[in-house]
């Protein structure tokens, strides 16, 4: 494996990971009133783009991160729209 990979995959073990706090407390408290759906909608819109230009690239960390994190997305807007 190459630095510039591993690197990748660090950032995207990093970047992915952080959300998992954020579902875990929502999914918990069944509480989203402190989240801002605009923003939510847009990131998702932008996760979804990396995701796309990652598949164009044929980059897996890219693929990986921002596949997983759309997912963890995806369910924090599915709890935003459920209890919003």
């Amino acid at each position: 494996m190459q630095l510039i990979d591993l690197v990748g995959y660090i950032a995207a073990t990093l970047t992915t990971a952080a959300f998992l706090p954020q579902v875990l407390k929502v999914w918990q408290s069944k509480s989203t009133k402190d989240l801002a759906l605009p923003t939510l909608l847009s990131f998702i819109a932008g996760v979804s783009m990396w995701l796309v230009y990652g598949l164009l690239v044929k980059s897996t960390p890219i693929i990986m991160a921002n596949a997983v994190t759309l997912v963890l997305n995806l369910a924090i807007l599915r709890f935003k729209l459920k209890y919003g």
